[in-house]
């Protein structure tokens, strides 16, 4: 009787392990699709409002790869389970660098830039990280924190807006695109909106059930899964640029997304409340963040990345998961 009680319970436990691992899955697909939806439209849109070709791509595209991090992120800080946001935006981070650049350089060759990086986006980068790294040390991000974090991100937002250069001055004098929107375009909005809107909701509630199913902390689920999940955006758009020999877009779509994640992925949410890390995101995920960094911007630097740097960009990816599971 007893025997037959165990194996019932241990049943009903594979049933819901996976009944969330299915609404894990499906929200996250959603999410997916709901910032394609919403990225297609608003850009269109904002085309047709008159916006220029380099406004839409800081301002919509920009915003629109990051929104399934931020949307997830300001969806736990809602509901309270805080320590999702910071392992979101670090897991993120990790995985734009080191499995992102890793496969879009060993799947397109080495990625060789000619913009000068060093003026801006390494700097930046390296600073937001430093600025991130110093706020997170004592295990939690305070609302003036998150004030700070996001004006950070408001002085880089307006230096990329008023900013101009010969080259995109003559852009921008010389591109002239407008179009008309239709009820398509303002339907797929909406419905990107409400998608984006449900697929977190449910995503971070399929997260804190697994989490107490496998009784494992949510922010190893939040560092691995979520992290991956949130960053398929990037890592369509970098492999595929790499692929056609566009190694600026591969290279500074993540750039972008690295800094947007932890000035304002965690920024935002953490107006809501004190945003705090547990053991994984800050004894893994933080230095291993760090690392990542460090690497990209040395490779920014020399303004390649070979195929061998990719490759073992992967490698450390592997060993970080492992290490994330207790597997190494």
């Amino acid at each position: 009787m007893i025997y037959a009680r165990h194996g019932a319970i241990i049943k009903a436990t594979e049933h819901m392990l996976l009944f969330w691992m299915i609404i894990f899955i499906v929200s996250l697909f959603v999410l997916l699709r709901g910032a394609d939806w919403f990225l297609s439209s608003s850009e269109k849109i904002g085309f047709a409002a008159g916006f220029s070709p380099f406004v839409v791509g800081i301002v919509i595209v920009g915003l629109g790869t990051s929104l399934p991090e931020i949307l997830s992120s300001l969806v736990a800080a809602i509901k309270g389970v805080t320590e999702i946001v910071p392992a979101n935006a670090i897991g993120s981070n990790i995985a734009n660098i080191f499995l992102i650049i890793g496969l879009s350089a060993v799947w397109g060759g080495s990625l060789a830039v000619t913009k000068n990086l060093i003026d801006l986006d390494l700097p930046l980068l390296a600073i937001s990280t430093a600025l991130f790294l110093d706020i997170a040390w004592d295990k939690q991000i305070t609302f003036g924190e998150s004030v700070l974090l996001l004006a950070l991100f408001a002085v880089y937002f307006a230096y990329t807006i008023f900013y101009k250069d010969e080259k995109r001055g003559e852009e921008e004098n010389n591109v002239k695109r407008r179009s008309k929107v239709s009820f398509k375009d303002i339907l797929l909005l909406l419905v990107g909106g409400f998608a984006l809107i449900a697929g977190a909701k449910y995503l971070v509630d399929s997260v804190i059930k697994l989490s107490e199913i496998l009784a494992i902390g949510t922010g190893v689920i939040s560092l691995a899964a979520v992290a991956f999940g949130t960053s398929l955006p990037e890592l369509f758009v970098s492999v595929k640029a790499a692929r056609q020999n566009k190694p600026e877009i591969a290279l500074g779509n993540i750039f972008g997304s690295n800094v947007f994640n932890i000035l304002v992925a965690v920024g935002l949410p953490g107006l809501f409340g004190v945003l705090r890390l547990d053991e994984q995101t800050f004894k893994i995920g933080l230095p291993m963040m760090l690392i990542a960094t460090v690497l990209f911007v040395i490779s920014g630097i020399s303004k390649r990345i070979h195929v061998y740097e990719g490759a073992m960009y992967l490698v450390i990816y592997m060993f970080f998961i492992g290490k994330l599971f207790n597997l190494i």
